[in-house]
């Protein structure tokens, strides 16, 4: 079977998505899928629009098409639909069977028109909360029109696809409670196997200059506002000041950086968090989540939380809310503490991670365990299961012109 991914995103842009984009694509390859990538250009040249024909795919099966600086925002890429569409229909549209889309953006809607009018199945990934995501980054948008917006958005864009990809149960059972009728197949992304290479933590601490006996809280993922990580920050203000010695980690990039940093300072804790910035995935990033002492996460917007399983594979005892996705990973026998959205209580559970060592060691072992319960191998089979049913399904079924 052969299918074409459409993305507004991927790597180098490092967040969830391009991550579970990569995971599937590795994996359905030895299912016997072979895929293709449509996503943005992120080369120094992204001012000049895409106005010729479009280039072939690179080896690695992605052709980028060029896109402008989203303002306000340095990291993404926004392509045009006119360089997007020129791209796509440059292809040939028998030379797959299928199209999945992963993000709700311009390539949705051009993802959509090629699979029309190549008469093929459509099916998307419903990676982003929506909801959630108008709220904080439209804030002077009256609350409840924010969710009227984007439930209406999120039904619209559903309905004109043949099937839809939930990366955890809550985040179905929020599609099915919008009114959305299209089939949703639940397929959470999993860990492949190098996420579990031990990492080097007395190495990641050497590099930063932290001592090897001082505590260290972290933070990994994108440093946005819809991740809570100011809740964070007053927690940890918590601990620090029956732990003094505590530091705080935070690795990643994002919109909020720039704030998180100036609460800090206001807090008087400039010493005492480290901004990690980006860390590459394959070694230094495995280094970071090997050197925590407890893993922190807070966020209300997730639609699976797949870095909690990459700390747990790491062995980062860890201790979070279970809000949406999340909730399908922090079961009881994760190994995790989840505590509720409350700073004390927030606070004490890291504390008793961090002078525990026999609970720690008891929580490193646990999280270790359940993580190898997430094989991103067996979420491939699942999800090449659900592109053979839609393929077998009746033409009228499909996408029509």
């Amino acid at each position: 079977m052969r299918v074409l991914f459409v993305s507004d995103v991927y790597f180098p842009r490092v967040n969830g998505v391009s991550t579970s984009i990569r995971t599937f694509r590795e994996d359905l390859s030895r299912e016997g899928v072979e895929t293709r990538l449509v996503a943005p250009e992120y080369s120094s040249d992204n001012s000049v629009a895409y106005e010729g024909a479009p280039q072939g795919f690179d080896p690695s099966g992605v052709l980028r098409v060029n896109g402008k600086r989203v303002p306000f925002d340095p990291e993404d890429r926004r392509m045009s639909w006119r360089s997007l569409t020129a791209a796509l229909d440059g292809l040939d549209g028998s030379e797959f069977d299928l199209v999945h889309i992963h993000t709700p953006f311009v390539a949705h809607y051009a993802g959509v028109r090629f699979a029309r009018r190549a008469h093929l199945p459509c099916l998307a990934t419903y990676h982003t909360f929506f909801e959630e995501y108008l709220h904080h980054y439209v804030p002077l948008l009256p609350h409840l029109l924010a969710r009227f917006l984007a439930r209406s958005f999120t039904r619209s864009q559903c309905a004109a696809v043949q099937g839809l990809i939930a990366p955890s149960e809550p985040m179905r059972a929020v599609l099915k409670a919008y009114g959305v009728r299209t089939p949703i197949h639940v397929v959470p992304t999993g860990l492949p196997a190098d996420r579990f290479r031990p990492g080097d933590g007395r190495a990641f601490r050497a590099r930063a200059g932290i001592p090897a006996e001082r505590p260290l809280v972290l933070y990994v993922g994108r440093v946005a506002h819809e991740k809570n990580i100011g809740f964070l920050v007053q927690v940890f203000r918590e601990v620090h000041q029956r732990l003094p010695e505590a530091l705080l980690v935070i690795a990643g990039e994002g919109p909020a950086r720039e704030s998180l940093m100036r609460e800090v300072a206001a807090l008087g804790l400039g010493h005492d968090v480290h901004f990690a910035g980006y860390l590459e995935r394959d070694a230094a990033l495995l280094d970071c989540y090997a050197a925590a002492d407890v893993f922190v996460f807070a966020s209300r917007t997730e639609t699976q939380g797949l870095v909690l399983l990459e700390a747990m594979a790491q062995g980062a005892p860890v201790v979070s809310t279970a809000e949406l996705g999340s909730r399908s990973i922090l079961v009881p026998e994760s190994g995790a503490l989840v505590v509720p959205e409350d700073k004390d209580a927030f606070a004490r559970a890291v504390e008793r991670v961090l002078t525990d060592g026999e609970l720690r060691a008891e929580l490193r072992a646990r999280c270790r365990a359940y993580a190898r319960s997430w094989s991103s191998l067996a979420m491939a089979q699942r999800l090449a299961q659900v592109y053979a049913e839609l393929h077998r399904a009746p033409h009228t079924a499909r996408a029509t012109a």
